[in-house]
């Protein structure tokens, strides 16, 4: 008689789901103060969008850096979980001085305060995930987190809608006193994901001798390097996504109607995140990957182009496809290349590398958008433009790619690679 299967998702170690709602509650208040973040400062506050690129790549590029020796840290202490919860306590405690700030310059020190939470916690805790799962099961188990990830950036997202039809009802630009209420109630929810991950969580101790890995990038292997140099190309054309809320308004949607597009975009890669884990988990994480990249350029195509609302909505919701096929895809493959006690340094790498070029990235896009010291730029749909076609060369490259099995403990996954 044939045993019954067990249902993969139930299998899960109880970390994966004390992470992920962790992540869901932390969602909750991010998505509710960022998403309506560039339209505070270019509503509100009068900046213009290259400061607004400024602003965000600073942010993302400053907590950068910290990905790499929290994510080298964690290895070295053989310790992922109170870095993690430190991390997240340092976004939770940012969060009330947004309802104070009244300039450019104190928004994006907040901002920054922000990202370094994130800087601090990311890589701890993605290499908390890949440590209590199965090689096998890592597709399912990453996908799961972005799944509750998103549902959480839905649910925000959700109610910062609900508090703008209260406070302005229909007004098509944001209201200063809106921005401020938003931010109070996005205090409860941060403090809920320190408390999560402080008490659910259980420690993952590595397996074997302790060892103190320097901050070296050779042990991380050749297919870590060029698989991270593929990834930097497609990242470079792919700026801040407050860019994509500003091509929203500029073409003719209310701050209401720019909530409600965001959330349904969350539902989607909410629906899509763990079912596209699973599949990778079976069909190679490669493949899905680049299905997602081909997605995403026709999706950048397509906002280069749009002339009205009804295109942005089917673009946004087609977004959320690309981000529930290729995201937490890539964190499983990179589970996949590296040896197991680096994975902390191999993603805090990952992570840095990321976050350093939204800078570049988010500067070129908010120039080629509206210029900067007296040249106007070309305009709104420059940026989009360019992030196709980057998006096309790394897919090419992608294409070519034939990474080598690993040598590790990986291996066990290694068609998953494939």
């Amino acid at each position: 008689m044939d045993e019954p299967k067990k249902n993969p998702i139930r299998d899960l170690h109880p970390n994966i789901w004390a992470v992920s709602l962790t992540s869901f509650f932390m969602d909750i208040s991010s998505e509710m103060v960022l998403n309506i973040l560039p339209l505070f400062l270019s509503s509100v506050l009068g900046v213009k969008t290259n400061i607004i690129g400024i602003i965000e790549g600073v942010a993302e590029a400053t907590s950068s850096i910290l990905k790499i020796f929290s994510g080298w840290l964690s290895d070295k202490l053989r310790s992922r979980k109170w870095l993690a919860v430190a991390g997240y306590g340092i976004s939770a405690l940012a969060k009330p001085f947004f309802y104070l700030a009244s300039s450019w310059e104190a928004i994006g020190a907040i901002r920054w305060a922000d990202r370094v939470g994130k800087g601090v916690r990311t890589a701890p805790r993605d290499a908390l995930v890949a440590d209590t799962v199965k090689p096998e099961q890592r597709g399912l188990a990453f996908g799961l987190h972005r799944a509750a990830d998103t549902a959480g950036a839905m649910l925000g997202i959700l109610i910062a809608a609900f508090v703008v039809w209260k406070v302005q009802a229909a007004g098509s630009s944001l209201q200063e006193s809106t921005f401020r209420t938003i931010v109070l109630i996005s205090i409860i929810p941060a403090v809920l994901a320190v408390i999560s991950l402080a008490v659910m969580t259980k420690e993952k101790k590595p397996e074997g001798v302790a060892k103190a890995p320097k901050i070296s990038f050779r042990g991380l292997g050749k297919n870590f390097m060029f698989f991270m140099i593929i990834v930097g190309i497609f990242d470079l054309g792919n700026s801040s996504d407050a860019f994509l809320v500003l091509r929203a308004q500029e073409r003719g949607m209310t701050t209401l109607h720019i909530l409600l597009m965001l959330a349904v975009f969350n539902l989607v890669y909410t629906l899509v995140s763990t079912p596209a884990g699973m599949i990778s988990d079976k069909i190679g994480r490669k493949k899905l990957i680049i299905g997602g990249w081909t997605m995403y350029a026709l999706i950048y195509l397509g906002f280069a182009l749009a002339q009205n609302v009804t295109h942005i909505w089917l673009l946004y919701v087609a977004y959320g496809l690309y981000y529930g096929m290729a995201y937490g895809t890539a964190k499983a493959m990179l589970s996949d290349l590296v040896p197991k006690d680096l994975r902390g340094t191999a993603f805090g790498t990952y992570n840095a590398v990321l976050g350093i070029l939204d800078f570049p990235a988010s500067l070129i896009a908010g120039l080629l958008w509206s210029g900067a010291g007296g040249w106007n730029g070309f305009g709104p749909s420059a940026p989009f433009f360019f992030g196709a076609v980057l998006a096309t060369i790394a897919i090419v490259m992608m294409l070519i790619w034939k990474p080598s099995a690993p040598n590790t403990e990986a291996v066990e996954g290694a068609a998953a690679v494939n």
